[in-house]
């Protein structure tokens, strides 16, 4: 008879003794350190100097947006629609590297070497001059810019980016997606290799086809196996986003190089960027981590 009742509760993790003594260590070394700074640099600190460039009031007196949080809205928006054109690159070129199909496999593998083998910022350069020469007039992008209305203008602007940049938003969404799209492949991969090999030839003998069988019974166990690398690989993308300042989309990163030449605050910008980055992707860390915790009770 199947045991059914549900594992133990983890204890509750207490902290010892040894433990506030390396908390006390660590903060110690952390004041060292800022102090020891701030005698070597002899810096002097002007915070409301980039402050202004986060949050700045309107004529009206009301705070509102600047280019920094600006430049942040741009990079939700890059990294959101970079993520889910690199899932459905990663979820197609991860089940072509699972097929049974030779030509399919190669290619996808090819593919996938092909990235993992470039250096991001050589990948981007090279991918995004022949989208923006290439693909983009090809697709019309340019003839839209040109002709939209003061409507379809603000749906873009709301969505994606400014009109006039949305050529430049959209080849930068297309290398990101390529880039990690990549990675997401073998992360699904191995998702699918890890399903016991029992579970398929169980399902084809029942009568199951090789799609009913992915849909049904391998990728519902294999994207729980699959959903913590996957949670971390979007987090990393965020993280990768800042690369395409280097192509004149203007999100956090590039804003922020403009903003550290125009004042010369060069320490407070970039910590200030860093903790704004942080507090993203430590977001989406807990979310996940929430959403993992939901699938495991699940399961049980």
């Amino acid at each position: 008879m199947t045991d059914r009742r549900p594992p133990p509760a983890r204890k509750k993790a207490r902290f010892t003794p040894f433990d506030f003594l390396m908390f006390g260590i660590l903060i110690a070394g952390m004041i060292y350190i800022v102090y020891r700074v701030d005698q070597v640099l002899v810096y002097h600190w002007e915070w409301h100097t980039v402050f202004e460039y986060v949050v700045r009031r309107d004529e009206t007196g009301a705070l509102v947006p600047n280019v920094l949080l600006t430049g942040l809205m741009s990079t939700l928006r890059l990294a959101f629609w970079g993520t889910i054109a690199a899932a459905i690159i990663g979820l197609v070129t991860g089940l072509c590297r699972t097929s049974s199909n030779l030509f399919l496999r190669s290619v996808a593998r090819l593919y996938v070497e092909l990235i993992r083998n470039i250096p991001p910022l050589v990948f981007i350069f090279v991918f995004y001059f022949f989208i923006s020469g290439q693909i983009m007039p090809a697709l019309g992008i340019d003839e839209f810019v040109r002709s939209a209305s003061p409507e379809s203008a603000a749906v873009v602007e709301l969505l994606f980016s400014p009109i006039g940049l949305f050529s430049n938003f959209l080849a930068g969404v297309i290398c990101l997606s390529l880039f990690e799209g990549a990675y997401i492949s073998e992360i699904v991969r191995a998702g699918i290799q890890s399903i016991e090999k029992g579970q398929w030839e169980a399902a084809r003998a029942i009568g199951l086809s090789r799609f009913n069988v992915l849909r049904d019974v391998i990728l519902p166990q294999a994207i729980r196996k699959i959903l913590p690398p996957l949670a971390g690989q979007f987090i990393t993308l965020v993280k990768d986003s800042a690369i395409v300042s280097l192509i004149s989309i203007q999100e956090l990163t590039y804003v922020a190089t403009e903003v550290a030449a125009t004042t010369t605050r060069v320490f407070e910008t970039w910590i200030i960027v860093g903790f704004l980055y942080f507090a993203v992707c430590y977001s989406l860390a807990l979310l996940f981590g929430r959403l993992e915790k939901k699938m495991q009770t699940g399961r049980r």
